[in-house]
């Protein structure tokens, strides 16, 4: 069981198959100053060229040692893709949203789908860096893409007070900006499924406690999901930040094969509830953690999270830009050094 390579292993994992080592990898953000210096590709150039930024994404996993090439760096790509207004950000800083396009419910009306989603600048982009790494790697390397969800796009379209707002007082105006999150998150992901991407990462925060009530989250966002996840032509994993505990087990029903859930989340119980229904994904603390911790405490938490039953090792959200290569190098050894302390290697 030990001649697996990085792809097999990966797949296998999201799968609930048996491996000989759960693979470590970031299923979010992994650009790094330290890695642009390296490499010499930089934000924000990388978030806007597709040879930067297939450059950016494969040191990850050429310098870092991460076992999975991941792009893009930001969750910007269909907010202006659909209107929003966004800021190229800086060395170490992501794009950012400055304006949003639906002020008021009337202005629902006039979102559409363009005709030319996968031509849109944005869009374009990551499907010509999916090309350029999937030609720079090979097969033997898991290449994970990342875009936000429905929810996330209602959030990005609406503001933050509309939709926090609608959410409750504007159900049917609500599940209309879901409606057009969902149809543009299956054709982009099936777009990069289709270019050799082997998992999409949907980036849903916005639908996680810390924003929507979870009492809203099973009848508003569970049929949302499932109805995505059942379209998705490849392997499709949630990401949800802050402390989605209230919510996991609504999750794990949702038809996604993986979960990737922050630290706040204690691995052990998500895990106990999750069961065989999904892959869990993470949780080491990128902030407080991989940023700013000794390697030895980096060593210490991420074997936790494996004897804690994730089926991935990984950050609990995106890798923060400033964080020491030798943090990340140290992450990725902690999987190996836990398997031997076991015995199982």
């Amino acid at each position: 069981m030990d001649n697996f390579t990085l792809k097999e292993r990966f797949v296998r994992s999201i799968k609930g198959k048996k491996v000989d080592k759960v693979p470590v990898c970031s299923v979010t953000q992994t650009g790094t100053v330290e890695l642009m210096e390296a490499c010499g590709a930089f934000w924000p150039q990388a978030n806007y060229d597709a040879e930067k930024m297939a450059t950016l994404a494969i040191a990850s996993h050429e310098i870092a040692g991460l076992e999975a090439v991941r792009y893009p760096f930001c969750t910007t790509v269909l907010a202006e893709t659909l209107g929003c207004s966004i800021a190229e950000g800086s060395l170490d800083v992501q794009p950012y949203e400055t304006d949003f396009p639906c002020k008021k419910k009337e202005d629902v009306k006039k979102i559409s789908i363009p005709e030319d989603l996968l031509e849109s600048r944005r869009i374009e982009t990551i499907l010509d860096a999916t090309d350029i790494v999937k030609e720079r790697i090979g097969d033997d390397v898991p290449v994970v893409a990342g875009m936000i969800g429905p929810a996330a796009t209602a959030f990005y379209v609406a503001g933050a007070k509309n939709y926090l707002m609608w959410s409750i007082t504007a159900t049917d105006i609500f599940q209309e900006l879901l409606a057009i999150g969902e149809a543009v998150c299956t054709e982009y992901a099936n777009a990069l499924f289709e270019h050799g991407v082997d998992a999409v990462i949907v980036i849903d925060s916005e639908a996680g406690p810390d924003l929507l009530p979870p009492p809203l989250f099973e009848p508003m966002m569970v049929p949302v999901y499932r109805s995505l996840t059942d379209k998705m032509k490849g392997l499709k994993l949630l990401h949800i930040c802050g402390d989605s505990t209230d919510v996991i087990d609504q999750m794990a029903d949702s038809g996604f094969q993986g979960l990737s859930l922050e630290e706040k989340v204690d691995a052990r119980y998500a895990s106990e509830v999750i069961g065989d229904r999904a892959c869990l994904i993470g949780n080491v603390s990128p902030a407080s953690t991989l940023l700013t911790k000794s390697q030895e405490n980096i060593k210490k938490e991420a074997k936790q999270c494996i004897e804690d039953g994730v089926g991935i090792l990984a950050p609990g959200c995106g890798i923060a830009p400033r964080t020491p290569t030798d943090n990340l190098k140290a992450f990725v050894a902690a999987r190996d050094e836990y398997y031997i302390e076991k015995g199982l290697l």
